[in-house]
């Protein structure tokens, strides 16, 4: 069993911190090695699988946050209702598929598989912290490429780009 101080040290940073931790980082702060961190996120599991108790580790984007049990998530949803922000339009998730999928990408890159122009919706996204600027494309005018954030990994619970769906492969019209 991890020392107290540890345990009690883990459990105030991931409660403090609104991002996944990564493990290496935890265990830099806390001065320990990895190895002990990952004995203390083992008992924090075991302790945290108490039905007494409403948080859980989860492992995301290359990192470990403490959560909110499932179970719990019609609590908090009324607890916050007041304050929630409205969802993604369908241009907009068009859009963050795109990106997601085809990154680094620019934004013409976009408005040439969307067929309509993608300013706004990547300007709201952008403002969300779901897609950030990934620096510039080696063509003429150097235009902007886009990427998504860590934030659009815990946004949508997946702890790479490798765990998004496959994309399915366009039915091909009948008669051809």
């Amino acid at each position: 069993m991890p020392e107290a101080h540890v345990l009690a040290g883990l459990e105030a940073l991931l409660f403090a911190s609104s991002e996944p931790v990564p493990m290496k980082e935890l265990a830099r702060l806390l001065d320990v090695d990895v190895s002990v961190i990952e004995e203390a996120l083992e008992a924090m599991r075991t302790d945290y699988a108490d039905p007494r108790r409403g948080f859980m580790l989860d492992e995301v984007a290359g990192g470990v946050r403490l959560v909110s049990k499932p179970a719990y998530a019609h609590l908090i949803s009324e607890l916050l209702r007041p304050v929630r922000n409205s969802g993604l339009s369908q241009a907009a998730l068009e859009t963050l598929a795109i990106v997601a999928y085809k990154q680094p990408v620019t934004r013409l890159d976009i408005e040439t598989i969307r067929g309509v122009r993608a300013e706004s919706a990547l300007n709201s996204l952008l403002e969300r912290g779901l897609v950030e600027e990934a620096g510039r494309k080696e063509a003429p005018g150097r235009p902007i490429l886009y990427r998504t954030t860590t934030r659009f990994l815990m946004e949508f619970g997946l702890d790479s780009l490798k765990d998004l769906p496959p994309l399915e492969e366009p039915e091909a019209p009948a008669g051809s």
